[in-house]
């Protein structure tokens, strides 16, 4: 009885994994591919998930019920990203920025729309930070395929390195899983890949990239600890359901949006506003 019992259970798991490895396939495919070409099927992409992010965001934290402050917060991205899809990218920043500076001013007292400010702030990160840092050239496409690699290779490291060691957990009241030993083998592993990732291109490792690797790394981490943190916070198990097997697209993309938004703001600082990637690799 019990093996026949089974049987449904190990169907309904198959199925489960089949269609999470159909949709992790087809989409990072689509990804990648938009991720090449740069230009304006990229700016589409990440547009497209500034968008998906907001309302991701607004259905945990049930920011609509801000009522017309979601909606101008909603309307503030829509004509961010519109800019940004037209090039105009600092002008992208300051209608974001504004927005955000507009409903805290407005709600300073009251403080019904703090989860408002954060999802627009949260959802511009997820659009404006990859599509500038990547641009439109081989600098920019490097540079996201190095944070891109730092950052899942610190989310499978700290996956295995965590269930092989097991220890103290990192922080059990936000992520009951996550353990110490996990972040470290997570922070190796990142760092590792990443300067493999840019020793192939350049030939060489300096001081600069072992410590910015280190750094999107444990930035990662904490993002994903941020997302699970706000889910927490608002008795949610996933973001959403638009990934077949996988929930939300913040589930997937919460460690990426802090590491790039990062990787994009040394960019800017160091080899300024029109070619931020040229900071990582001077091509």
């Amino acid at each position: 009885m019990s093996a026949a019992g089974d049987k449904p259970q190990k169907s309904a798991a198959w199925g489960d994994l089949r269609s999470r490895a159909i949709s992790a396939v087809v989409l990072g495919l689509l990804v990648l591919a938009l991720t090449f070409a740069g230009g304006w099927p990229f700016r589409i992409l990440c547009c497209a998930t500034g968008v998906i992010v907001l309302d991701e965001w607004a259905r945990m934290t049930r920011a609509k019920r801000a009522g017309p402050i979601f909606v101008f917060a909603r309307r503030c991205l829509f004509v961010a990203l519109a800019l940004f899809l037209l090039d105009f990218r600092i002008l992208s920043i300051v209608v974001a920025a504004g927005g955000c500076l507009f409903i805290a001013l407005v709600d300073r007292r009251e403080h019904k729309a703090d989860w408002v400010v954060g999802g627009l702030a949260y959802a511009a990160t997820a659009a404006l930070a990859p599509g500038m840092l990547r641009g439109d050239d081989d600098a920019g496409l490097l540079a996201l395929g190095l944070v891109i690699a730092v950052v899942w290779a610190t989310d499978i490291a700290a996956y295995f390195s965590g269930r092989t060691f097991g220890g103290p957990k990192l922080m059990p009241a936000v992520s009951p899983k996550k353990t110490i030993s996990g972040a470290v083998g997570g922070l190796v592993a990142g760092v590792a890949a990443g300067s493999a990732a840019y020793c192939a291109v350049t030939g060489r490792v300096d001081l600069f990239i072992i410590l910015l690797t280190a750094a999107l790394s444990v930035l990662g981490q904490a993002g994903d600890l941020f997302e699970s943190w706000v889910k927490r916070r608002f008795g949610v198990k996933d973001s959403g359901r638009i990934i077949p097997g996988h929930g939300g697209l913040m589930d997937r993309i919460d460690a990426l949006i802090i590491a790039l938004a990062a990787a994009w703001l040394v960019g800017v600082t160091t080899a300024g506003f029109a070619h931020p990637a040229r900071a990582i690799f001077n091509l």
